[in-house]
């Protein structure tokens, strides 16, 4: 038995990450690091702002709002939940448009879940906003620790991680802000054992339940740091034991999780910095392809978008073997796909957008961008290759190889995908990112209003950045 071996057998994970949440302090975060966390939480309030007027999110709030009400916040529409039911819709609104942020190693939105998680718990317990940050950072921690294990091996399996590592990271702030100790910190991980979930079916027919793992991570860490709070107990082995997390959800993958992972550089090495924010409002997968077909898109030349088409014979995209089940199969669904979620999923549609438009934005994801017949006619025509110099999951790498009928061949590789840690947005550009999502909801005042408590938030109490969140927009009864 190798030492990493031997130190998993004599302390658990569940109880290195239960020791490590309830030992340091929020001055032990780097400035860097807290600086970055208050970014990522401006960009994923601006996606909540921007998924106000989205079908999704009015038929998720009139579902909740059956539960009864109550007097905590969801963004942009007021204190009007009960606190479980405000995680779950603030966790559909940031993660709604597939635009927040992205743990590449993890290959895991993790700010969608912890965020709301901690806001909620920090607001209803009267926590400070110093409490709440630190409560943010240690779930980042754990969230994107426990995906990185699998080494990518949750997607390949049908396993969303968003809601199944999410749990753990939401169990964990949930219990650092209820000042639960080191024992029942562990109790609270092994009880989020039997409620985390997530299935990536909806990758079949661009179902919506995708937009509720991160709220249900929420409202399972909630739960199980509750019951852990009052005494019931819960597994130790939450994820080496024999049933324990991976050994039930990876399958015959489990030879390729390395449990070091979860516990390397605890406390050294933060995970914060090393998320990705997303430029385009798709899956992480995309991104490269994207950008790389935006490139040659210039290239292309001027003229019509149906004289382009005729002009190009075929478009080969080069993507990680990883992500085939998720962005390029099945092949026919993703050429033509049948609504938003669909395209935000799709290699085919992405690509032919970018080379016939040279962007992708929210707008490409109106019904009538995704019926553009030019664009659906070089969708048909892009096909997909497994990428033999991929880093990922490192880095979700793309290229884009255009064969023309007059015999040219255009291409472009796109080795580190734009936003990645390796080639992050810089936090100037998360901030006109906030400001564009922002403002398709609220006036430009209002916007920087909010911005401002979001980045002062730990000078402050928690309800007080709640109470900010929940102001509705101008208009809005």
């Amino acid at each position: 038995m190798n030492a990493p071996e031997q130190r998993l057998v004599t302390e658990t994970i569940s109880g290195a990450l239960a020791k490590f949440s309830t030992t340091f302090s929020f001055d032990d975060i780097p400035d860097a690091v807290k600086d970055r966390a208050r970014h990522l939480i401006l960009d994923a309030v601006g996606l909540a702002y921007a998924s106000q007027d989205y079908p999704y999110a009015d038929v998720s709030l009139k579902a909740l709002s059956a539960f009864g009400g109550g007097d905590a916040c969801v963004i942009g529409h007021g204190r009007i939940l009960g606190m479980r039911d405000a995680v779950q819709m603030n966790g559909i609104l940031i993660h709604g448009l597939d635009f927040d942020d992205t743990h590449s190693r993890g290959v895991i939105h993790a700010t969608t879940s912890v965020l709301p998680t901690a806001l909620a718990v920090a607001d209803r317990d009267g926590a400070s906003g110093a409490d709440l940050l630190a409560a943010y950072i240690v779930g980042m921690e754990v969230a994107t620790r426990v995906g990185m294990v699998a080494q990518g091996g949750f997607h390949q399996v049908g396993f969303h991680p968003t809601g199944v590592a999410g749990a753990f990271g939401c169990t964990i702030a949930a219990a650092r802000l209820r000042g639960l100790d080191q024992e029942r910190t562990v109790m609270a991980q092994g009880i989020a054992l039997s409620m985390a979930s997530g299935s990536l079916e909806f990758l079949e027919d661009g179902a919506w339940t995708k937009r509720l793992h991160p709220g249900w991570a929420g409202v399972s860490g909630i739960t199980a740091a509750t019951f852990a709070e009052h005494g019931y107990i819960g597994p130790r082995r939450a994820y080496e034991g024999r049933f324990g997390l991976y050994a039930s959800h990876l399958g015959e993958r489990l030879a390729q999780a390395d449990l070091t992972l979860a516990t390397e550089a605890l406390g050294q090495q933060w995970q914060v910095n090393e998320v990705a924010v997303k430029p385009i409002p798709a899956c992480h997968f995309t991104h490269a392809p994207a950008d790389a077909a935006i490139v040659l898109s210039a290239e292309l030349g001027e003229g019509p978008a149906a004289d382009k088409v005729n002009r190009i014979r075929r478009v080969r995209v080069l993507v990680p073997e990883q992500v085939v089940k998720t962005v390029c199969e099945p092949l026919s669904s993703k050429r033509r796909p049948a609504n938003s979620y669909d395209a935000q999923f799709s290699i085919p549609y992405i690509v032919a957008t970018g080379l016939l438009k040279g962007n992708f934005t929210l707008n490409e994801l109106d019904d009538a961008a995704m019926s553009d017949g030019t664009v659906l006619a070089l969708a048909a025509k892009v096909d997909y290759e497994v990428d033999p110099l991929s880093t990922f999951p490192r880095h979700y790498t793309g290229e884009v190889i255009v064969e023309m009928e007059d015999g040219r061949t255009l291409r472009h590789r796109e080795a580190v995908n734009r936003g990645n840690t390796d080639r992050p947005l810089t936090n100037d550009e998360v901030f006109r990112k906030y400001m564009e999502n922002a403002t398709r909801s609220l006036s430009k005042s209002h916007a920087e209003r909010v911005a401002d408590a979001v980045l002062a938030l730990d000078k402050q109490g928690a309800s007080v950045l709640a109470g900010v969140l929940a102001e509705k927009p101008a208009g809005k009864a």
